[in-house]
């Protein structure tokens, strides 16, 4: 029998001591285990102005936040342990910080909006980025004037983006958060499943005539992608499209030119991605096209200037003034140091409904890591479990375990403050909302008011005693508020880079690699063998009893009456 090469950490608070700061940091948790969010308010009232920063259109407000000056303190001390500041600048510079894959890491050169060289191997990639988003412009205008026909001379009117994984989360949580932004003109739909149900659905949508396929994949050979733009390209055929015509309905995102060429994307068609862009981190790329199609060019080049202005306060602003730093060592505090295993995000702003989605492949695929960065298992727990949802519905549902659950879960609450929807006093009513949960989960409700409304409303003591415990919602809960005036172009990518650079901050502390994902390649790997199996007609011997019934079930619903 095979054993686990290593076990997972048992001690789930697993403070980081590999660092000096580390022993401090305890103490300060023993202290502060034994305090309250209540208190800490009460003793400081310049705490909100002390434990506030402005970045790039947003606000981050985290007094509500299990910290004292000394603390944090400290865990700006582990940025400098970490050597935070040499590893940000070799990612800005374009060193090989993925050493596992020998490739440099540079989604902030792809909306650097500065006269700075950014080199890889010696040659300046900011032209290459330049020409890219030129050609990306150029389409945009032809599509929108009604230039770009399908094969019987129709404008497109569909656009239908084939990807999966970074090739989707980005693209739908940006086209999602620019809804007011869309084009009248243009529908888009992701097709992402391999499940035939997917693209199903959106075949019967849409218009073969004047629909534009974008087959996003870096690779060209990703499973789900390349299935899915075999069976759209058949079905096309089928409608009537002739081979000779492909070019006007079909284009690709890819770092693979033969394999698109191989399936018959015009080379005219074919806009690069380069190695040093990693799926998690393209929207920002020709990955992301449907935005500026679905929306303008123009809108595309804010979103890309609301990305830099984070990257650039990311880059000099002091680590006491750094809103990722500040935010990747709350994330770094409750996880190894209070045992948190999890971290929710709450958009209270429909149009930022897929952003916890995004945030789970930008955060769990980069530092869901076993290994430091020299191979060694970790004693210490890395990326959380990322999840949320939109508010307010959510109050309706998982926020009860928030509020009165046995776990600890840090939350970020996001909250616009004006809509681009106004409807009577609507967005007064959600921005309470989300003020209101920041309050109850810091301060929640004592057991001793619950006895004073109870007994005002006129309950004998029996019922008072009762009740009172299960209406008791202890409060102690750390959470951020991320404010910004509206959500924009250039907030919504400031917001999105925000995020990554928290992601990268925390990668440094753990010292781990956040981005490689070598952990989502067996699943692919073991798919392709099972795959030949399920399609063969030999006899299925897998060495494992289980997965060969399954098999054999497999094949038997497949059989022909």
């Amino acid at each position: 029998m095979n054993t686990p090469s290593n076990a997972y950490p048992t001690n789930l608070r697993s403070p980081l001591i590999q660092y000096a700061a580390s022993a401090s940091l305890e103490e300060h948790r023993h202290h502060l285990a034994q305090t309250s969010l209540s208190a800490l308010i009460e003793q400081n009232p310049e705490r909100y102005r002390q434990y506030t920063v402005e970045a790039a259109g947003l606000y981050l407000d985290y007094s509500r936040h299990l910290v004292t000056p000394k603390c944090m303190s400290n865990l700006f001390i582990l940025t400098e342990e970490a050597a935070l500041n040499s590893h940000r600048e070799a990612m800005f510079c374009g060193d090989k910080i993925n050493f596992s894959e020998n490739r440099a890491v540079l989604h902030t050169a792809l909306r650097n909006q500065s006269n700075r060289s950014v080199s890889v191997d010696g040659t300046d990639v900011m032209p290459l980025i330049r020409e890219t988003l030129a050609k990306i412009r150029t389409l945009c205008q032809t599509i929108h004037a009604g230039d770009w026909t399908g094969y019987t001379g129709k404008p497109i009117r569909h656009i239908v983006n084939i990807g999966i994984g970074g090739s989707y989360l980005g693209l739908k949580t940006v086209l999602d958060g620019l809804r007011p932004y869309h084009r009248s003109d243009l529908t888009p739909y992701f097709v992402v499943n391999v499940d035939p149900a997917d693209l199903t659905a959106t075949l019967k949508a849409v218009d073969p005539e004047s629909t534009l396929f974008i087959i996003a994949s870096k690779s060209f050979s990703t499973l789900e992608t390349r299935v899915n733009a075999e069976s759209a390209k058949a079905w096309m055929l089928e409608q009537g499209m002739p081979e000779s015509e492909s070019h006007r309905h079909f284009i690709a995102v890819s770092n693979n030119i033969e394999k698109a060429t191989r399936f018959g994307i015009d080379p005219e068609n074919i806009f690069p991605l380069w190695d040093w862009v990693g799926g998690r981190y393209s929207l920002w790329s020709a990955i992301g096209m449907i935005i500026p199609l679905l929306t303008s060019f123009t809108v595309f080049e804010q979103l890309l200037r609301g990305a830099h202005s984070m990257d650039e306060h990311f880059r000099v602003a002091p680590a006491e003034k750094n809103m990722p730093v500040i935010m990747a060592l709350l994330g770094i505090w409750y996880s190894n140091y209070f045992g948190a295993q999890s971290h929710s995000v709450l958009p209270y702003a429909s149009d930022l409904e897929s952003f916890p989605s995004h945030l789970q492949q930008m955060d769990m695929e980069s530092n869901g890591k076993r290994v430091t960065v020299n191979g060694q298992p970790v004693t210490f727990q890395t990326g959380p479990v990322i999840w949320g949802g939109v508010g307010t519905n959510g109050q309706h549902a998982y926020h009860q375990l928030l509020h009165q659950g046995t776990r600890l879960i840090p939350v970020d609450i996001i909250a616009p403050m004006v809509s681009h929807n106004p409807i009577g006093s609507q967005q007064s009513w959600l921005f309470a909302h989300a003020l209101a949960q920041s309050q109850a989960l810091a301060f929640g409700c004592s057991e001793e008011t619950v006895r004073n409304e109870l007994s005002t409303q006129g309950l004998n003591q029996d019922d008072i005693d009762k009740l009172a415990p299960h209406k008791t919602i202890p409060g102690n809960k750390p959470v951020s508020l991320l404010v910004m005036e509206s959500l924009n172009p250039e907030t919504l990518g400031a917001l999105i880079a925000l995020y990554e650079h928290k992601v990268f901050v925390q990668g440094v502390i753990w010292g781990i690699n956040s981005f490689d994902q070598f952990g989502v390649e067996l699943g692919k790997v073991l798919g392709d063998q099972i795959f030949q199996q399920l399609n063969g007609n030999t006899e299925c011997d897998t060495g494992d009893q289980g997965l060969n019934a399954w098999i054999q079930r497999f094949r038997q619903a497949h059989q022909k009456p």
